[in-house]
């Protein structure tokens, strides 16, 4: 399976302010993925969340399929919020934005999520593919720019 990575609202943000921590990790990504030719897909949902801070339209939109939300992505994020157990202590709207975008990711057969959000999207991911829903990975920007993650994470033998 190729890889085609969906960016979360967190990468987003990082990647447009250069006075963020993960700033030239998430530019990293986005420049392997353009050089490697590798898809990176911004879902409409996302984009209104990052227009709340800033407008959409400062992004390069032209390297980022749009992804809308449709009717199977609405009835796949219904099914896995229907199996999610959500913590207390986390905010209900962002896991249901949260979910809605890990079901784009199971329909559209992405394989990958660029994000900063350990504490909710990642966990939830996480949790979702230990109970089979689904085989998403999260690249967490705060691990740093790891190129094998373009390689389904084979990591290069060294010295080889």
């Amino acid at each position: 399976m190729s890889s085609a990575f969906l960016v979360d609202t967190s990468f987003l943000i990082t990647l447009a302010d250069p006075a963020r921590v993960h700033h030239r990790v998430a530019k990293s990504y986005f420049r392997e993925a353009l050089q490697r030719g590798v898809p990176l897909y911004l879902s409409a949902i996302v984009a209104s969340e990052f227009q709340v801070g800033q407008a959409v339209t400062d992004l390069p939109l032209r390297h980022f399929e749009v992804l809308p939300f449709n009717i199977d992505h609405a009835m796949t994020a219904g099914l896995l919020l229907r199996d999610l157990r959500r913590d207390a202590g986390d905010d209900r709207v962002a896991v249901k934005d949260d979910v809605k975008l890990i079901a784009q990711a199971v329909c559209e057969s992405l394989t990958h999520v660029l994000t900063e959000d350990e504490q909710t999207l990642t966990k939830y991911v996480r949790r979702l593919n230990e109970v089979g829903r689904c085989s998403l990975r999260c690249i967490l920007l705060a691990d740093g720019f790891e190129p094998a993650w373009f390689d389904n994470g084979q990591t290069r033998i060294p010295g080889a």
